[in-house]
């Protein structure tokens, strides 16, 4: 277990470089298929797909970005995929509910290594160390 604990930082930062890349592939899809983005919900989704999975793909501000993509996928899958059925199987709503709780997750984690939030942080460690 110990071999898994050290590399819990890396194993994360692959996890959100992965969900984030196919989140922003998922809004990619929206926008080629010419959605508009100033119809709701679909637009605004799109965008926060778009923004928000690349802010988490790279590690910046991750935290932010997952808990607002984590809000959207809830009102995706509350809005749209759950009155059609109650569990997500039923309603088409896997791929909504798993985004949504993947984004809690990191919302709650931070980035991880390999981003740019790391980065930030230990420069502002030196700089703090450095003073």
């Amino acid at each position: 277990m110990e071999f898994l604990e050290q590399r819990r930082e890396h194993a994360l930062a692959l996890f959100r470089i992965v969900i984030g890349l196919f989140f922003v592939i998922h809004g990619v899809q929206k926008v080629s298929k010419g959605i508009d983005l100033l119809a709701w919900p679909a637009g605004p989704a799109a965008l926060i797909e778009l923004i928000g999975g690349g802010l988490v793909l790279i590690g910046l501000w991750t935290r932010w970005a997952a808990l607002i993509a984590s809000g959207a996928m809830a009102y995706a899958y509350f809005v749209v995929h759950q009155p059609k059925g109650l569990l997500p199987i039923e309603n088409g709503g896997e791929l909504a509910a798993v985004y949504s709780w993947a984004f809690l997750l990191l919302a709650f984690t931070g980035a991880g290594a390999w981003s740019i939030d790391h980065l930030r942080r230990k420069s502002s460690k030196k700089s703090l160390a450095g003073a």
